[in-house]
């Protein structure tokens, strides 16, 4: 179970340092790869393989004929990239993908649970001003009626 937000600095190769107190699990899960993709949201999602392979064969499940259902998998698989870590925890972001997220040299790891997701600096901001503005609603999210704390 990955949680939490951390500020990451992106190297001069493009790597990031996953934080050893995610590394040890994320590699158990993992089992041998870790899948890299676009998220239409503007991030890019990082996925133990086991993980991955339902969720991609569910996308390419959905209709080829249908245009948003095609822009889906292009998006989400089109993009996906089968990496490892180096022998330092490093993960190197490819070069196409941290233009897609808008990624420089400061960005966050964000644990959700079964993934993470990973935030360009002005992004993860962004979000975090989004939330607060769905959290003043009077109306809670679906899925979240009679949620409390």
């Amino acid at each position: 179970m990955f949680e939490g937000s951390t500020q990451l600095s992106l190297d001069a190769k493009g790597r990031i340092a996953i934080p050893a107190r995610h590394r040890e699990a994320l590699l158990a899960a993992a089992a041998g790869g870790l899948v890299l993709t676009a998220n239409p949201q503007g991030c890019l999602l990082l996925y133990p393989e086991p993980a991955w392979q339902p969720i991609r064969d569910q996308i390419l499940k959905a209709p080829s004929f249908e245009p948003r259902a095609s822009a889906l998998k292009r998006m989400l698989v089109g993009n996906a990239r089968t990496e490892a870590l180096d022998n330092a925890g490093r993960l190197l972001v490819a070069p196409e993908l941290r233009t897609f997220a808008k990624l420089e040299k400061s960005v966050w790891l964000v644990g959700m649970g079964s993934h993470f997701e990973i935030w360009s600096d002005a992004g993860w901001l962004r979000q975090q001003e989004v939330a607060s503005e769905a959290l003043a609603s009077d109306q809670p999210p679906p899925g979240f009626e009679g949620f409390s704390l």
